[in-house]
């Protein structure tokens, strides 16, 4: 026979487990890489002659971005479909590339913020990407050793906000969707994360996010303790 004060404290135990913050997963383009100066894309669409909205839309949001985000395309095909767009030739495509991402910066603190979570939790990476993406961090800019895990939409045919992303995320980390903290810099990739269990932040900053990170695992160690206390 269970008592009702066996299965109260059981039940408990349970959902103090659930709650203990286990894993942080960070999004890539928005939060880690970021566009810090928009004038090398801004000079790029004068030289084109071409809205700076045009630009961003025909590599972020055309059909074959999209299809490069699900992996049905490589990065390559994208960049030849966004090349033809603007009547570029294959000799100037190179240089394209160079103008496109030469205002972005990799968040180098935020990178070794991530690194010290893992002395207490696991980590990983979870970005809509195109497929070259897992060479990029671990060859060029040699930072994947601050996950545990890296979940590419191109490699996995699913992307935010997908639901099943998180999922496989979740899944790979070992944890349950109460048990991670995700981090993204779209609202409806919080939302879709926050709609299974998980507990997000909405990237505005790097110093705001690391101290939002930094206060839910002191709130989830918090609860821990007391939980270990009431046990006893």
């Amino acid at each position: 026979m269970i008592r009702n004060d066996d299965l109260q404290g059981r039940v408990g135990s349970e959902n103090r487990a659930e709650s203990t913050i286990k894993a942080v997963i960070f999004d890539m383009g928005g939060v880690i890489l970021r566009t810090v100066d928009q004038g090398p894309r801004q000079r790029l669409a004068e030289r084109l002659g071409v809205k700076l909205y045009e630009l961003y839309n025909q590599v972020f949001s055309s059909e074959s971005a999209r299809l490069a985000t699900l992996g049905k395309i490589s990065e390559q095909k994208h960049w030849e479909q966004v090349g033809a767009h603007f009547n570029l030739s294959p000799q100037e495509l190179p240089v394209f590339l160079q103008d496109f991402w030469g205002g972005d910066r990799l968040d180098q603190a935020l990178v070794a913020f991530i690194r010290s979570l893992r002395q207490q939790s696991k980590t990983a990476l979870l970005s809509n990407a195109w497929d070259d993406l897992r060479g990029m961090v671990e060859n060029e800019w040699k930072i994947a050793s601050a996950f545990d895990e890296l979940v590419i939409s191109a490699e996995v045919g699913l992307a935010k906000p997908d639901y099943r992303i998180y999922q496989l995320a979740l899944d790979q980390l070992g944890v349950a969707p109460g048990q991670a903290l995700f981090v993204d810099d779209i609202d409806e990739n919080v939302d879709a994360a926050r709609w299974i269990g998980m507990r997000a932040i909405r990237f505005r900053s790097s110093g705001q996010a690391i101290a939002e990170v930094r206060r839910y695992l002191r709130q989830s160690q918090a609860s821990d303790r007391s939980g270990n206390l009431d046990q006893g």
